[in-house]
């Protein structure tokens, strides 16, 4: 038998660290070759380190969290043969943790069934809230995994949560996705001065056109939802007002005012917010952003997404859809200078030419860089993308060419 040390590998793009963000495996555990042992961060680009080996786990190095260098040693295995261990029993010379390794799990410790069983962080908070033992309910995801709708199923069944007293206070590591976007956004309201403005919006005839769509569309195009008919109005305003579809550099002074349009769309995941980017939204047609939104969207929530799918966006959509509520006030995704987030659409009771109608009424939610955006500005701004959206035949499916990018200083 050997002794087979796996390393941080260079996982590319001149990384030098990753964070530990999930591990696969516990000491004592055998594994295949290629099987899963855990999984890194960098930037918001997970990945998974696979065991170039099979053998049997003998220690673990890292806490969730943590970050480990390049070429640092992850884990250790005992292997059939040789394993990489210089000749007289001294393992191969490796950079040591930042911390020590984590202690190995004793043999005598049977862990608890929710802890065996394979779900995700926020399924398991689920239950443990409901009362179920992750032991007994039946996994339909992948390697078993236990789903949301395992759960519902599971209860659905007849299967009754035992009456549990809740007390004490759980601390919950930040790590991860959601560290970085609290760090992302702690900076975000900490050195933009945050500009908000809501406009209510009569998506009537909008709707109706969009039901007119969607009810002959073909078998190959997306069903259409309101994000694609916003994009485009978006596009429209943005030619109009080239100050809002910029990048803000405040430490050199610059703003950088870009002729393309590439929309971050934040979508919720079940590892947190994400913000993949549909790129030239100015050279598409109605058809092509929702096809396009509708595949990022599936990606991100498939952990799939690329890191240059997350990056590079000049102005965010943010929405709750139907749980949009009445206001929201968005953060701005910095360096952008400015943030929408439509709200849910409701029918309202709405005067018109003196007589009462029943109306399709959406809140638009705004946030601006008001460093960079003046406050008339981004109203008249909002207000031209209300003047689109309530009358859609202005909006048009032609995509607007593209000029070269604008650079203005601010002055110091």
């Amino acid at each position: 038998m050997g002794l087979y040390v796996f390393k941080l590998p260079d996982v590319g793009e001149g990384t030098t660290e990753a964070e530990i963000v999930a591990w696969h495996v516990r000491v004592g555990d055998t594994v295949k070759q290629e099987q899963n042992l855990v999984d890194v961060m960098t930037d918001k680009a997970t990945v998974e380190m696979t065991s170039p080996v099979a053998g049997r786990i003998v220690a673990l190095h890292g806490e969730l969290g943590e970050k480990a260098p390049v070429g640092a040693p992850l884990v250790e295995l005992e292997v059939e043969g040789a394993g990489n261990v210089a000749a007289g029993g001294k393992t191969v010379p490796v950079p040591a943790p930042t911390k020590a390794p984590v202690a190995p799990v004793a043999e005598k410790k049977e862990p608890a069934a929710n802890e065996k069983s394979l779900a995700s962080p926020a399924v398991r908070q689920r239950a443990q809230a409901m009362g179920i033992d992750l032991g007994s309910v039946p996994g339909t995801g992948p390697e078993g995994r236990v789903t949301h709708a395992d759960l519902d199923a599971f209860v659905a069944g007849g299967a009754s949560p035992p009456s549990v007293v809740r007390d004490g206070v759980e601390d919950v590591k930040v790590i991860g996705l959601r560290r970085k976007i609290a760090e992302k956004m702690q900076e975000s309201k900490r050195r933009i001065p945050h500009y908000t403005y809501v406009e209510e919006i009569d998506m009537t005839e909008l709707e109706a056109l969009r039901a007119q769509l969607n009810a002959a569309r073909r078998a190959d195009q997306p069903k259409l939802n309101v994000l694609p008919f916003l994009i485009l109005a978006l596009v429209r305003a943005l030619s109009e007002f080239p100050q809002i579809n910029a990048l803000y550099d405040d430490e050199a002074g610059v703003v950088h005012r870009h002729r393309e349009v590439h929309v971050g769309i934040a979508t919720q995941t079940e590892n947190g917010l994400l913000v993949p980017v549909v790129r030239n939204a100015e050279r598409r047609d109605l058809w092509d952003a929702a096809a396009e939104i509708a595949r990022l969207a599936a990606a991100a929530r498939d952990n799939k997404t690329t890191k240059d799918e997350l990056t590079g966006s000049t102005i965010t959509i943010t929405s709750l859809g139907a749980l949009g509520g009445i206001v929201t006030t968005p953060v701005i995704n910095r360096p952008e200078v400015a943030i929408i987030g439509p709200n849910a659409i409701v029918e309202r009771p709405m005067v018109q030419g003196g007589t009462i109608a029943v109306r399709r009424m959406m809140n638009l939610s705004s946030s601006f860089d008001h460093r960079v955006v003046d406050g008339y500005d981004a109203a008249q701004f909002i207000q031209r993308i209300k003047a689109l959206l309530e009358h859609p035949a202005t909006l048009g499916s032609a995509p607007i060419p593209t000029e070269p990018p604008q650079i203005s200083r601010i002055p110091q």
